[in-house]
This record gives structure tokens, C-alpha cells and sequence, in this order.
């Protein structure tokens, strides 16, 4: 079991995340936006957080950029969240510091198979 942080705006996204992180035994820590997960990650330090891309305010990449800079939190492993998963955006999601991704919609068995690959 592992505490995972799902950072996602989207109500459908988050609920489905958290039911297969909870029915997998992970403890599931939720913020809407960048700036609050950036805090949740500070106090709680999860192993994984799930980083949507696309958020209000600041943008996922630049949230993964932060906590990768930080030596507090520069060793949690990030997986990027996206709808938009195209030639060249796995490699901006690798320069800002996510581990992984995972594209939208998201398919239970490898958002499984991704989170458990990192932990």
C-alpha cells in the first residue's frame, strides 16, 4: 500500500482514479489544482502523485518541475495525466520530471500497471 496524491481538476477523473487506487489498497490524497498539490505533496510526501496537465492556474508540468527541484519532494515519482499524448509530449513530460504518464481516458489496467511499476 502506498499514499498516492491524484492532482486533477476533472470530478469524473478523480472519482475513478481514487476507486482503483483505493480498491488496489492505496491511500488516496486529492488536490483540484497545482498550487494545493504542491502543498499536500510538501506535508505529506506520498510515494506517487498523479499530475493532470491541463489544470487552472498553473499547469501540471510546471507543478512537476517544482517538486523535482525541491530536495524534500525531488523524489516522488510523478505520472503525468493527459488527454493529449502526442509525438513529442512524452518527451516535455520527461524534461519536466514525471516518471511516467498515463493517457486520458484512463484504462484501469494500465493506470495499474503504470502506478505499481513505480512503486
Amino acid at each position: 500500500m502506498a499514499k498516492v496524491l491524484v492532482v486533477e481538476d476533472n470530478p469524473t477523473n478523480m472519482k475513478l482514479a481514487q476507486l482503483l487506487l483505493e480498491t488496489s489498497g492505496h491511500e488516496v490524497l486529492q488536490a483540484v489544482n497545482a498550487l494545493d498539490g504542491l502543498d499536500i505533496a510538501r506535508n505529506e510526501l506520498p510515494e506517487v502523485i498523479l499530475m493532470d496537465i491541463q489544470l487552472p492556474g498553473m499547469d501540471g508540468l510546471t507543478a512537476a518541475r517544482i517538486l523535482k527541484e525541491e530536495s524534500k519532494t525531488s523524489h516522488i515519482k510523478i505520472i503525468a495525466l493527459t488527454a493529449f499524448a502526442m509525438k513529442g509530449d512524452e518527451e516535455k513530460m520527461r524534461q519536466a520530471g514525471c516518471d511516467g504518464y498515463i493517457a486520458k481516458p484512463i484504462r484501469y489496467k494500465e493506470f495499474l500497471e503504470t502506478v505499481d511499476g513505480l512503486l
